[in-house]
């Protein structure tokens, strides 16, 4: 048991470092090659703070802890909104894009009612469903391009890291991402069943925390330098990857499984973010109340899932 738990820190500190030196790595690439900063935000760094979700739900359904996989989908999307925007909102004001308001949230919403129709209809994500997700997920892509191919890098001084370093980063950065998520996984399963806890509350809880950590030490440090565009676009980034990009590319690897236990943390994501759509569509402002309102629904969501 003991030594389940220092494996379990050993593999957070895994993914989110591993998820930081691939950020890190990935966007000199970008930057290097003159990708605009807005596909950078939205693709690249979101992309990379969900590495850690990518690679445990993966790792989970490959040795058939489905539970662990789904849970760690649907608690990371949850702690997101409510937990980590709601922090980087109590620390700053955020400022939400008109795109983002208007297209980009919806969107979120609108793929997270549709994985919540495949669990209470099929109570699986098959093949079929998880190809429709993918094909969502390339479809979102092209959005992005589209609206960013006008626009150009503009940062104004040159990448100095090094092709080399760069590929170092991204290699380095994959393989502490892949040990973690396996230390992550079997370590969380252990402690579950010492403790007789599901696989689903450990899913919601610790791992989803654990691996949310990339998002919310981006957010945090983003709120804090005024950058509301970084901090907004990688948790609606990060929600859209989740859903799509994790869970399409799982389900083609194996049917995933959806217990009628996952309905109610669907409706959570759900109700999460259509508020967050109400707080922004008008002023697109998230203001601390805002931030402080997420955060007392979090406190409740954990409540439930404690008590239950």
């Amino acid at each position: 048991m003991f030594l389940s738990i220092i494996l379990l820190i050993l593999g957070f500190v895994l993914l989110s470092k591993g998820a930081d030196i691939l950020v890190d790595g990935a966007s000199a690439v970008a930057r290097k090659f003159n990708i605009p900063e807005i596909v950078i935000g939205l693709t690249i760094v979101a992309c990379g703070t969900s590495a850690p979700e990518a690679a445990v739900s993966i790792s989970s359904v490959i040795n058939g802890a489905t539970g662990v996989g789904v849970g760690n989908i649907l608690g990371s999307n949850i702690a997101n909104i409510l937990l980590i925007l709601g922090v980087s909102a109590v620390i700053s004001n955020l400022y939400v894009q008109k795109n983002t308001a208007l297209y980009e949230i919806p969107f979120v919403a609108f793929i997270s009612v549709l994985l919540m129709f495949m669990g209470w209809k099929y109570g699986i994500v098959s093949r079929g469903g998880a190809l429709l997700l993918c094909v969502l997920f390339l479809m979102f892509l092209f959005y992005l391009f589209a609206i960013s191919k006008n626009q150009k890098d503009t940062s104004t001084s040159p990448e100095k890291m090094s092709i080399l370093k760069m590929l170092c980063f991204v290699v380095f950065g994959i393989a502490a991402l892949i040990v973690g998520a396996k230390l992550t996984v079997n370590s969380a399963v252990d402690i579950a069943r010492a403790l007789n806890i599901s696989e689903r509350v450990i899913g919601l809880t610790v791992i989803a925390f654990g691996t949310s950590l990339p998002e919310l030490i981006t957010c945090i440090v983003a709120a804090i330098k005024k950058h509301s565009d970084i901090a907004i676009g990688n948790i609606i980034g990060s929600n859209i990857f989740n859903i799509l990009f994790v869970l399409g590319v799982t389900g083609l690897i194996r049917p995933i499984p959806f217990e009628n236990a996952f309905m109610a943390d669907s409706a959570w994501g759900i109700l999460a973010t259509v508020l967050l759509w109400i707080f922004v569509v008008c002023d697109r402002t998230l203001t601390k109340t805002k931030g402080i309102i997420f955060l007392v629904l979090y406190v409740i969501y954990v409540a439930t899932l404690i008590a239950s």
